[in-house]
């Protein structure tokens, strides 16, 4: 899956494409509403209304994050699962957005047929009201609200996320804004060179030149 502010979906064979940032231009029409994948959710317990520290590993960079099981239990809770299971290492982060807003997007896996791990969620939680996403972010993508509505686009939550590596405004659709789940508390520094690099073949809005991968988290 890939998502684009406004998020659009887009079949790509048997994939979806999510974007959680400004459409291209191109971007015009989306297609008709796409199926997607259910399954079992994992339990929201797993969050334990609590905040989580631990570390991620992504490209060169070792990042210390927190996670908010408070505010965020739903999204906490699958994220917490998916890195249990190892889902996310060798993920490549397959998009990077370089002016308007600043995100790079990770967790769409080529190893499903949907991109994800099966399952879908919502509503959205933690959504700031002012639309802005501080330097450090760590928020949940999912489809726009043109793709689905605004019900179907609160809940197509999967395992993809997005890292704001500069402050941001990013406009809430019709299904609303965008679940923070947790920040970077640390070595967000290390990522500059992927962001300093840029989009593949130019551009704002796409895959970075610097292939960066998923590796392991670490929670507690």
């Amino acid at each position: 899956m890939v998502v684009s502010v406004l998020a659009i979906a887009i079949a790509i064979g048997s994939q979806l494409t999510y974007t959680a940032l400004v459409p291209k231009v191109e971007e015009v029409a989306p297609t008709p509403s796409p199926t997607l994948p259910t399954g079992p959710i994992p339990d929201v317990a797993i969050a334990e209304e609590r905040t989580w520290s631990g570390s991620m590993q992504v490209g060169e960079a070792n990042l210390e994050i927190e996670l908010d099981g408070v505010l965020a239990p739903q999204a906490v809770a699958s994220f917490i699962d998916l890195a249990g299971k190892d889902f996310f290492t060798g993920i490549t982060c397959h998009r990077l957005t370089t002016s308007g807003i600043f995100v790079l997007q990770c967790g769409q896996s080529s190893e499903t047929p949907d991109g994800g791990p099966g399952y879908t969620f919502g509503p959205i939680e933690n959504a700031p009201v002012d639309n802005f996403y501080p330097k450090g972010t760590l928020a949940m993508a999912r489809v726009s609200s043109n793709a689905l509505g605004a019900e179907g686009a609160a809940s197509s939550m999967s395992s993809q996320f997005f890292i704001v590596y500069e402050d941001s405004t990013i406009s809430a659709d019709e299904a609303g804004g965008y679940t923070i789940f947790g920040k970077i508390t640390g070595g967000l520094e290390d990522l500059q060179s992927v962001f300093d690099a840029g989009v593949d073949g130019g551009g704002v809005d796409g895959a970075p030149a610097l292939e960066t991968k998923l590796g392991a988290i670490e929670l507690r």
